[in-house]
């Protein structure tokens, strides 16, 4: 893990215990987004690390921009049928973080996800939880009124 400080490492181990409680066992697939990309990434390695912790068997896997097909076909795919490299216990984890994973045509595959946010950015309204990430070393779970955003808030159009 990162250099996590207690803030951080209390918010991610309520994230990581409120994930386990609603997804108790099988192939479980988290999703981390954010306007942040690297933030991101470095918060869904360092929840990966937590439930690790915890005496699960977690990968982390940074998809980057893909497509859903690509999403689909190279990571989800494989995961659920147990071919993707590391992924042979039935009941690892996966912990994805890229771009466009709380789209509307893919936010039904995650078991649960994570939308990582910075400054007055808007949330996505679709993430399970919600974190203000501005003070990277003491972030904090955000709450908002879903009722005043717009439902497109958050959905990203593919690259090119």
């Amino acid at each position: 893990m990162t250099d996590a400080t207690g803030v951080r490492r209390d918010l991610l181990e309520s994230i990581a215990d409120e994930f386990l409680h609603n997804a108790r066992s099988g192939r479980r697939l988290l999703a981390v987004e954010g306007a942040d990309d690297a933030l991101a990434t470095r918060f869904a390695a360092d929840l990966a690390d937590v439930i690790r912790d915890r005496g699960r068997h977690v990968l982390h896997r940074p998809v980057g921009d893909v497509s859903e097909q690509e999403l689909r076909a190279g990571t989800v795919e494989p995961f659920r049928s147990g071919d993707l490299p590391g992924a042979e216990d039935p009941d690892t984890i996966l912990v994805v973080d890229g771009r466009r994973l709380l789209n509307e045509a893919v936010i039904g595959i995650w078991h649960f996800s994570v939308w990582t946010l910075v400054g007055d950015e808007l949330p996505h309204s679709g993430a399970n939880v919600i974190v203000d990430a501005t003070d990277e070393s003491a972030p904090t779970r955000f709450f908002y009124d879903y009722c005043r955003i717009p439902p497109s808030i958050g959905e990203r159009r593919a690259a090119g």
